[in-house]
């Protein structure tokens, strides 16, 4: 049994966070991995900006202002440059990153990686692709987010469902482009077809007000083209997605560069839900072209895909098979025991 920490200094965020409300991709993998490892029988801590100590699921989480144990079999230092060295005792050191890591490559980032040289861990190919080989690591691991259990577990075939496409990214990862794509390219082809945009300012969760403009924006366009068969929610926790992506027939989601594995397209996945997304950042890692959806070189493509998943139950059954049996097989545990190879005997 190690003593693993985790420090993170981005949005406040604890254990409980994935039952009350929506939650980021970054946040919602930090939960995942010390919950798996919590279950492996390690003593985990987890030291965020929380508001409280609180104990969930044999992770103890911890205000990042109380300050961090100086010492630790492994410590994790998450997204922030300046917590890597903020350890000195620990026996091994990860730095766990989830952007495209050439924002690391400035002088004041790359001294402390030169400095303590963690083991830098990357959540796919094209995530490790962003950062150089002469950059500073001690070693490199690519280790993909675990998929939740509640998105692995239920296997059961569903009959196709109306045509109902769904988005529940944030807003201002490509919901713009794809309103216009749907009004002008989707709909009037298939009018009885509706696009349901559960998103806003919940996704940043308490960090929105510097994109609280922008978001507003989309947000109101994507509300004007009730129309043509838009419909706009609010995010939803965990819990109550699941339910709403099983009755949806596609998820339509165009990507970004900045987006290293989209949690929102691999859960869909998982759940035997085919997608429809152009070869963007870290979508053709999610998405098995031809086979689980379908991963679109233009936008005239891709609402060419769009339109036959809505519309042929033979292809739409195909792929909702496919991604139940090939799309939901590594969870938290799996990823979990990947960095347990770092306490490993060097």
């Amino acid at each position: 049994m190690a003593e693993i920490v985790l420090a993170d200094d981005g949005v406040p965020f604890d254990g409980t966070s994935p039952d009350t409300g929506p939650l980021g991709g970054a946040e919602a993998a930090v939960v995942g991995l010390l919950e798996a490892l919590a279950a492996r029988g390690h003593r985990v801590t987890g030291v965020t900006r929380c508001a409280a100590p609180v104990m969930v699921r044999g992770v103890q989480w911890r205000p990042l202002g109380d300050g961090l144990p100086r010492s630790a079999d492994l410590y994790i230092a998450n997204r922030a440059h300046h917590l890597i060295a903020a350890c000195p005792g620990a026996t091994r050191q990860m730095f766990w990153i989830h952007n495209p890591a050439t924002y690391l490559l400035k002088p004041r980032y790359l001294w402390p990686l030169w400095r303590v040289k963690p083991a830098i861990v990357f959540s796919g190919a094209y995530h490790a692709s962003t950062y150089p080989a002469w950059a500073p690591a001690g070693e490199r691991l690519i280790i993909p987010y675990g998929l939740p259990e509640v998105f692995r577990t239920d296997k059961a075939e569903r009959a196709p469902p109306a045509p109902l496409a769904i988005f529940t990214s944030n807003p201002l990862r490509g919901l713009d482009g794809l309103l216009d794509l749907w009004a002008d390219h989707i709909h009037p082809a298939l009018p009885q077809a509706r696009f349901l945009v559960h998103s806003g300012l919940g996704t940043y969760r308490g960090g929105a007000d510097r994109h609280r403009a922008a978001i507003e924006a989309v947000l109101a366009k994507a509300q004007s083209l009730a129309g043509k068969g838009v419909m706009c929610r609010d995010p939803l926790p965990r819990a109550e997605l699941i339910p709403v992506l099983k009755a949806a027939r596609l998820m339509l989601y165009s990507g970004d560069v900045g987006e290293t594995f989209c949690l929102a397209v691999g859960e869909a996945q998982a759940l035997g839900l085919p997608a429809v997304v152009r070869p963007i950042g870290s979508l053709p890692e999610r998405v098995r072209d031809g086979e689980t959806g379908f991963v679109a070189a233009d936008d005239s493509a891709m609402a060419a895909r769009a339109r036959a998943l809505l519309s042929d139950d033979d292809l739409w059954q195909r792929q909702h098979r496919a991604a139940l049996a090939l799309q939901g097989n590594w969870g938290w545990d799996s990823a979990a025991a990947k960095v347990e190879t770092l306490l490993e005997p060097g």
